[in-house]
């Protein structure tokens, strides 16, 4: 049994999680079982059609960020992700990297779509406003779409 430090027991309870989830590595960093792209690797083969990249975040996000040049703007939590994710992807089996904004959404989704059967998951750990794996696509300042959502 781990003994939780103040500090993330506060973070903790900020975030909403359960004191006896705080501190988990589950929870607070999720690791992703499969490959990851830093976002300028993810950036150049989007923009070369070598992978499918998806902005999973929510269309507030989008808005206030933009989205990553060469991404496809699918919010995880609708009812027909999976579907969209096929459309946009081809096939279960073609390269997918899945990014939001600092890693953690990208991560759980990536391993929950491996675990259905998509074969090629890709992950971009720093995500768009970055975290603890770097910087993130903003700051490391590549190209951002700022189109309106319509959905």
């Amino acid at each position: 049994m781990s003994v939780l430090s103040r500090r993330s027991i506060l973070l903790g309870l900020a975030l909403g999680v359960p004191v006896a989830a705080v501190g988990t590595r589950a929870y607070l960093n999720p690791q992703f079982e499969g490959d990851a792209l830093t976002p300028t690797q993810a950036h150049q083969m989007a923009v070369a059609g070598e992978i499918t990249l998806i902005d999973i975040r929510r269309p507030d996000e989008w808005r206030a960020t933009g989205s990553g040049e060469g991404a496809v703007r699918i919010d995880m939590r609708d009812a027909d992700f999976e579907a969209q994710l096929l459309a946009a992807a081809g096939s279960r089996d073609a390269p997918i990297a899945l990014i939001c904004a600092a890693g953690v959404r990208s991560a759980r989704l990536g391993n929950r779509l491996t675990s259905a059967g998509f074969t090629r998951i890709i992950d971009v750990p720093e995500g768009m406003t970055g975290g603890r794996y770097g910087p993130g696509w903003i700051d490391t300042g590549l190209p951002v779409v700022r189109e309106e959502y319509e959905g």
